[in-house]
């Protein structure tokens, strides 16, 4: 199929994936209705161009927590990516790495910190939840410094894992519970059972030698156990004391708590609802973005994730304020639609769009997005 767009890519990932797969990367939490809003709220926002201004030259690149980037994007941390396809994280490290994008490793990966970062010529990112494993939690980071990542981000939505029902109904849960429809429908997808069956060991690279073994459904309820609802600020301040590189914090909708992130020291904050994966009918990133910047006051950098699917999509988070945008989905529709390859068409749709967006929008670069190339459409 022609794939012009990031929906064409979600259509080919829908066809290449077996339903309990693509639900797993494609579904939210409880109703779906902040997993709708994610997207659904860009559409309220109107784009206001300007004309007779010289467009001749236009420029995407941005700075990021230290480091230069061409594309105003970052592929965002995604568990198992190694399900979607063989070596999955390795395929979108490299492709981001090759497109100038930024690339957020996940601690669910399945692909180790060491292996993505000496692969990649950019500093790569690693994420990271504060588990009840504290040392572990440390060993980790001090493994993600001694790789040369360039930020640690701390996701701090995953007090305990949200119901995604989807995943209930096909039997992917921990252990799993698959069942006759399930079974065929994997046969159904002879693409995607080759590659699985005769690709690298599908699991959870970076828990590899902590005596769990190395089955992915084992470690992975190991992991479950270790997500920890004691965590405050105080733990923040633990993992700063740790990390002395750039600090993210993943997960902030609250300005409030935007605003005790910048007094705890943090570098950046990611305005995230996790893809509507967890808590359902928080706002979506896009509406609680304006409030945060609001609430940092350019003390430390906003990183939109959630909903973008358009270069115009980036264009209305950075005329907010945001510094860039966090992708997941849709380098994983690419991802299950050509793997690496696949990945690479993912972003070069993005920065087309980016492109032709900016020339109409009559801004030559990102550093002229600010709220007056945007308007909130009436309801």
């Amino acid at each position: 199929m022609i794939i012009a767009n990031i929906a064409d890519l979600r259509e080919q990932a829908r066809r290449n994936l077996p339903r309990a797969i693509f639900e797993f990367i494609d579904g939210g939490a409880h109703d779906e209705v902040t997993l709708r809003a994610n997207q659904s709220d860009f559409a309220r926002l109107n784009l206001l161009p300007s004309v007779l201004t010289d467009v001749s030259q236009r420029d995407q690149s941005v700075s990021l927590l230290g480091q230069t980037y061409r594309l105003p994007l970052i592929l965002a941390p995604t568990g198992l990516p190694g399900i979607v396809w063989p070596g999955g994280a390795m395929q979108a490290a490299r492709a981001a790495d090759q497109a100038g994008a930024a690339f957020c490793l996940s601690c669910m990966s399945t692909s180790r910190i060491e292996e993505i970062a000496s692969a990649c010529s950019q500093k790569v990112w690693f994420q990271l939840y504060v588990m009840r494993d504290r040392e572990l939690a440390k060993s980790m980071m001090q493994r993600a410094k001694a790789a040369g990542c360039g930020a640690l981000v701390i996701t701090v939505d995953l007090q305990m894992q949200g119901q995604r029902e989807r995943d209930v109904r096909n039997g992917l849960t921990i252990p799993p519970q698959f069942r006759l429809a399930n079974l065929l429908d994997f046969a159904l997808h002879p693409g995607w059972v080759r590659r699985y069956l005769t690709g690298p060991k599908v699991t959870l690279a970076n828990f590899l030698g902590t005596g769990l073994g190395d089955d992915m459904f084992t470690i992975a309820g190991f992991v479950n156990s270790q997500f920890d609802q004691s965590v405050t600020w105080k733990d923040i301040d633990w993992v700063r004391s740790v990390w002395d590189g750039p600090l993210a914090l993943k997960g902030i909708l609250h300005p409030d708590d935007a605003a005790l992130a910048v007094r705890h020291g943090v570098d950046a904050v990611i305005v995230s609802n996790h893809g509507g994966r967890q808590l359902d009918s928080v706002p979506s990133a896009i509406a609680a973005l304006p409030d945060v910047v609001d609430a940092v006051g350019g003390k430390c950098e906003v990183i939109l994730d959630g909903g973008v699917r358009r270069g115009t999509d980036v264009l209305k988070a950075l005329a907010l304020g945001a510094r860039a945008c966090m992708i997941g989905r849709p380098f994983l529709y690419g991802l299950a639609a050509g793997g690496g390859a696949g990945v690479s068409r993912a972003l070069e749709l993005f920065r087309g769009e980016i492109d032709v967006s900016l020339a109409l929008l009559g801004r030559a670069g990102l550093r002229e997005l600010d709220r007056t190339a945007v308007t909130w459409a009436a309801r």
